[in-house]
């Protein structure tokens, strides 16, 4: 009798928390720009990554929430945390930013001074921290894909992204360096040497193998935290 009472018990706390899992999910927010806004769309890296979960039986495990507008820079993902992060209560956030704050600099003034984008992002995850939601920031990736550093912006970028590496640092957060990751990707890749069309689709915005490729990326990241 003991054993069979014994034996209801655990069948009923394996059931438990098998729907605890499906219930409570981990939840993460892809928060950035034109190409987190796409990121959800068909050949989307959070559509691929959601795909990769599905493959590994590991669907039910995560939800995955796209926050991305097109044209953002750090202070606009700044002025929306409360609203676009922080209302959704997810278990981490993936940052993933720095593109048009560099781009815009030569391709309509209106980019992001490197002090300026340095204070408003250690700001944003302080907030963020405080919300108890678990911060990982990103690298930028690429403004033109020839892979021995004549893009326009390759200085400025791999600037910004030594700032990123150090906000990391200063902020006991996740990195996951996209800027590394598709450089090394390039110059293995891009036999070329072309501007565009190996991860992109007109040096910047990710075509399907760029999505692919970042969603793998990240995801190496993910699946440890």
């Amino acid at each position: 009798m003991k054993t069979n009472i014994l034996s209801i018990i655990c069948l009923i706390s394996m059931s438990l928390s098998s729907y605890t899992t499906l219930e409570n999910p981990t939840r993460i927010v892809f928060f950035g720009d034109s190409i987190t806004q796409a990121g959800v769309n068909k050949t989307g890296y959070i559509t691929k990554m959601a795909e990769m979960l599905g493959a590994q039986g590991l669907a039910s495990k995560y939800e995955l929430i796209g926050a991305g507008i097109g044209g953002n820079k750090i202070y606009d993902l700044y002025l929306r945390h409360e609203e676009d992060v922080i209302a959704k209560k997810p278990n981490i956030v993936i940052i993933y930013v720095g593109i048009n704050d560099v781009w815009h600099k030569t391709s309509s003034r209106t980019g992001t001074d490197a002090d300026k984008f340095e204070r408003f992002y250690n700001a944003l995850i302080k907030r963020l921290q405080n919300a108890n939601i678990q911060v990982v920031i990103c690298t930028p990736t690429v403004i033109g894909e020839k892979f021995d550093a004549t893009n326009e912006n390759d200085g400025d970028l791999n600037a910004y992204s030594n700032i990123i590496r150090k906000i990391a640092t200063d902020n006991q957060c996740k990195l996951i360096d996209l800027r590394k990751a598709f450089l090394s990707y390039e110059e293995k890749n891009n036999i070329e040497n072309k501007a565009s069309g190996i991860l992109t689709t007109d040096r910047v915005h990710l075509n399907e193998a760029g999505n692919q490729f970042l969603a793998e990326t990240m995801w190496e990241t993910i699946k440890k935290l």
